[in-house]
């Protein structure tokens, strides 16, 4: 990847994505990004300061993506089960964000944009219980925890080839039959 006039900071942040997707996120470097990017060095320390300012940009990022895609699966399938199977599709669609996303020790998770993006894709989780249809004893948020943790623990263990004799080869697929035991 060249860059050749136009938006640097996005052409760094598909650099670091495309870096972090292959080597994962500790491997990053803003040197790294400048040669991919065929820039400066400088380049990416003037839009990003660090290598913990580059990942926040990456978490922020990833944050937008999954609250937009929670959105959009609840706006057009009116099911929280498919917003669970959007979320699995999310981390496998997109593994270098998600291997961001939940790692705040590697990047700024004081930062207005990472805390406004979390805050988005949180709402977007929770909004969704009221898709759940019939009726539902207990708290709202832990029903939300429960969604939540059955979904990232999937997506963590596919993308990480943990799940042995997976049944199938689609995680989506994988994920709306393990969905129905809890949301039926």
């Amino acid at each position: 990847m060249a860059y050749h006039h136009g938006d640097l900071r996005r052409t760094l942040l598909a650099a670091a994505v495309e870096a972090i997707a292959e080597h994962g996120p500790a491997a990053v470097s803003l040197r790294d990004l400048a040669r991919r990017a065929e820039v400066s060095h400088a380049a990416p320390a003037h839009h990003f300061g660090d290598k913990a300012g580059l990942l926040t940009a990456v978490a922020v990022e990833g944050f937008t993506l999954l609250a937009g895609a929670l959105r959009e699966t609840g706006e057009r399938s009116g099911s929280y089960l498919e917003m669970g199977v959007a979320y699995v599709a999310f981390a496998v669609e997109h593994p270098a964000h998600f291997a961001v996303m939940f790692r705040p020790d590697l990047y700024h998770a004081d930062d207005p944009a990472v805390r406004d993006a979390k805050a988005a894709a949180r709402a977007s989780l929770t909004g969704g219980l009221a898709l759940l249809s019939g009726p539902r004893d207990g708290d709202p948020a832990v029903a939300a925890l429960a969604a939540w943790s059955m979904m990232h623990g999937l997506a963590t263990l596919w993308l990480s080839g943990s799940i042995p004799n997976a049944p199938g080869d689609d995680p989506r697929e994988l994920a709306r039959a393990i969905a129905v035991v809890l949301f039926p």
